[in-house]
């Protein structure tokens, strides 16, 4: 550590926190020194020649000198394979157990000496020096795993992977988590560490607070999901490859994956992008569904300081005609940041200013932090010490470090005793009168001056009763909590679904809830950014998320709010948030044309709220994200692949949001069919590229030819659907299913087509027994087109 970054540690949190934090960060670095020694001499190993193989169901072992591997393909058709002998449990990314073995995929000889696994949707061939290679049931390779290499302390210890894969020349990679800098995962190298970036972040910051080792990749031999489910710190070194390159023939792309340890093993999930997205939701489990009040508009802002100046905003809202469904309490709220309590002064009836936002339609919830104030005295530190909640350094001592409140202790999610401990203390929350909660700062975050922020690599951790350290248990610690909330909630209340979003999580976060972007900086770039981890987030399993609308930090112009906002109407999550020193994030703050904008957006997302109710149901039962690439239904498009600047909403309409300064137009690329702009119902033809007027009032909304979507209706109708006239000869339709309320009753899903007869749309419902009529009101759209 230099001198400026004594300074900036001490400007950031005070000097009095800010000297803490430096103290803290010697200290892990201490632990860390005693604890973890060197590696010394290490020894490489790879498979070596194959020996023999024994067949199981759906697979088997084929052993190799050195090593061995465990092959398994599922009756869907997702495969799993491990090396060493590691098995698809223990696993925090699994629902549950993994799937059954098909019985009719046998483990066979294969040419030159290998073996393979055939089965009807995919096929997996060993070759006789451990490579392993995914292919189409036509025999198309979609992936090649070259052996791989481990790196093994002479004198014992953990050893570290590598493994080298190959993917089609014309493939584009997608996921990994959260990345500022996607959607596309261009050429460069991707850290697997969640890591809180120490301040606002834009497209060039990496890592971020959620890493999965999560790989889709798109190609025209199909699109298939890898995931290598090993949760130490690792790196993903990605090019893509090259067609006719050098000689001509093609490069292909490449993914190399680092370990530092931990198990080297791997699923593969392949088909179309809807089917590769199902079976990872199957295996990883349904995404939770949000309350229906989650998918109006929220607000939020780290400062609110009293109950006054919340019903100043709220106020604010109704008084401006502006729907408001949920707002947000920061740490400011606490007292004296203390997780799970209150500042009397600030808000003295708490319980009684939720009740009175209820009544007015508008749900309040708290922000909660993992670390705990290291103080006794303090309520939920004198009952986690009790408990044996705390983490712990090798000599059973806590691990301490610096928030929020102080010095601050942390509890083991990994450990399910804790989780429950920690699930009951949401009822204090609930008493408050909070309807849900988000998740902050739980990478965890330890306040430091140099290096990561975050608990020493040698603190231990339960893991489920296996014991470990810090090193396999940092990444899904948000995820951990996650499930303590989730399932504390759930306990509380279990009428109702939880409402519980999380800065930090892992692979299967979404059976506990959502995610939003963190601190994004407040600029062009950082709006970019936003639609980018979205996209992202969502292509590997994680429907529910949306950034800062404005910003986290700065004060963005007029302009760069309202594009913000006009693309955030259109995402999941949708919330205004800012810090305390970033000015204010209410429409009206932004002048009367702004005002005026964003009161449209607001109305054309509440008359959405019907599309969006559906597509959340539609997320938990299939996986699709409810924001999904412009090449979702057509992967084969390579030009749509490169398309990072629009999105679809469900398979109805295509967003494309601006994301440029001064900007009146925009292009936008267009999948095969019709589509009809729907602000002036003029019909376009895709595939292809136009170009559209996006004035400041609106961004370019676009809804495919046929579509039939829910909407709110007019007047006393709760319910209409909106028809978009299919093409001549052509026949549409379209998904609805009705908001059953935030608890648990089952929904149905209602199916209806659309045709165009005699130059009318005739629109009717699909059932089991045939064709009915609609039974709905509904508005065709685009006859004039």
């Amino acid at each position: 550590m230099d001198g400026r970054e004594l300074v900036r540690s001490v400007k950031v949190l005070g000097s009095v926190q800010g000297l803490r934090a430096v103290r803290s960060a010697w200290r892990q670095r201490r632990t860390d020194a005693r604890a973890l020694p060197p590696r010394g001499a290490e020894r490489a190993r790879v498979p070596g020649p194959v020996g023999d193989a024994e067949p199981l169901p759906g697979g088997g072992i084929v052993r190799f000198a050195r090593s061995e591997l465990r092959i398994s393909v599922s009756a869907g058709g997702t495969v799993f394979w491990g090396w060493d002998g590691a098995g698809p449990l223990p696993s925090y990314a699994l629902a549950g157990d993994p799937p059954e073995p098909d019985p009719r995929a046998v483990l066979e000889p294969d040419t030159d000496g290998g073996w393979r696994v055939v089965s009807e949707r995919v096929t997996v061939a060993v070759s006789r020096h451990g490579a392993v290679e995914v292919r189409t049931p036509g025999g198309v390779a979609l992936r090649r795993e070259l052996p791989p290499r481990w790196w093994e302390p002479v004198g014992g210890g953990t050893a570290r992977w590598a493994q080298r894969s190959e993917v089609p020349a014309d493939a584009r990679f997608f996921g990994l988590g959260g990345r500022a800098s996607g959607p596309r995962l261009r050429d460069g190298s991707y850290r697997l560490w969640n890591t809180d970036p120490k301040g606002s972040f834009a497209p060039g910051d990496d890592p971020l607070y959620i890493t999965m080792p999560v790989q889709l990749v798109v190609s025209d031999a199909g699109t298939h999901l890898a995931f290598y489910d090993d949760s130490w710190d690792g790196r993903v070194t990605l090019a893509e490859g090259e067609e006719g390159a050098g000689s001509g023939h093609d490069r292909p792309g490449t993914s190399e994956v680092r370990m530092d340890g931990g198990p080297l093993r791997c699923w593969v999930v392949v088909g179309t992008p809807a089917r590769v997205l199902h079976g990872w939701a199957a295996l990883t489990g349904a995404p939770a569904l949000p309350p229906s009040w989650a998918l109006g508009p929220q607000h939020a802002r780290w400062g609110f300081g009293s109950e006054r100046e919340v019903r100043r905003v709220v106020d604010g809202y109704r008084e401006r005609g502006l729907p408001l469904s949920a707002l947000h309490l920061d740490i400011d709220h606490y007292d004296g940041h203390r997780v799970f309590s209150v500042d009397r002064e600030r808000f003295p009836d708490l319980p009684g200013l939720a009740e009175e936002l209820r009544e007015r339609g508008v749900r309040l919830v708290s922000i909660v932090d993992p670390a705990v104030k290291a103080e006794p005295g303090d309520p939920v530190y004198d009952s986690g010490r009790a408990a044996g909640a705390f983490v712990r350094d090798d000599r059973g001592e806590e691990v301490r470090g610096v928030v929020w409140p102080g010095e601050c202790a942390y509890p083991d999610f990994t450990d399910p005793v804790v989780r429950t401990w920690w699930g009951r203390l949401y009822e204090e929350r609930l008493k408050q009168g909070f309807s849900g909660v988000w998740h902050d700062m739980n990478e965890p975050v330890s306040f430091a001056p140099f290096g990561d922020q975050t608990l020493p690599r040698s603190a231990r951790h339960c893991l489920e009763g296996r014991g470990g350290d810090h090193r396999e248990a940092h990444n899904v610690y948000g995820l951990a909590m996650a499930q303590a909330g989730y399932e504390g909630l759930r306990m509380l209340r279990p009428e109702e679904r939880p409402f519980l979003f999380t800065r930090s999580g892992w692979a299967g976060m979404q059976r506990y809830g959502g995610t939003w972007s963190g601190d994004v900086s407040s600029g062009w770039p950082g709006l970019r950014a936003s639609l980018a981890l979205v996209l992202g987030l969502g292509l590997c399993g994680v429907p529910y998320s949306g950034p800062d609308v404005g910003g986290f930090d700065g004060h963005p112009s007029p302009e760069l709010f309202l594009r913000w906002y006009q693309l955030g109407a259109w995402l999941p999550l949708f919330r205004t948030h800012a810090a305390f020193d970033a000015g204010r994030r209410e429409p009206w703050e932004f002048g009367s044309e702004v005002l005026a904008h964003a009161r449209a957006a607001l109305a054309e997302r509440e008359r959405m709220r019907p599309y969006f109710v559906t597509l959340s149901r539609l997320a938990r039962m299939t996986g699709a994200p409810y924001v999904r690439p412009v090449w979702w239904g057509t992967p084969e498009d390579r030009a749509l692949r490169d398309c990072e600047d629009a999105f679809l909403l469900g398979d109805s309409l295509l967003v494309a949001p601006v994301l440029s300064r001064g900007a009146d137009r925009r292009a936008v690329r267009l999948p095969r069919g019709r589509w009809y702009d729907t602000a002036t119902g003029q019909a376009y033809e895709g595939p292809g590229q136009v170009l559209l007027d996006a004035p400041l009032s609106r961004v370019p909304v676009l809804a495919r030819a046929g579509a039939v979507i829910p909407v709110r209706g007019e007047g006393e109708e709760e319910l209409a659907l909106e028809v978009w006239a299919p093409a001549a000869g052509r026949t549409g339709g379209g998904l609805v299913v009705r908001d059953t309320g935030d608890g648990w009753e089952p929904a149905e899903i209602e199916r209806y087509q659309s045709r165009l007869v005699d130059g009318r749309v005739v629109v009717e419902r699909v059932t089991e027994a045939g064709v009915e009529a609609a039974g709905l009101p509904v508005r065709v759209r685009g006859l004039g087109g």
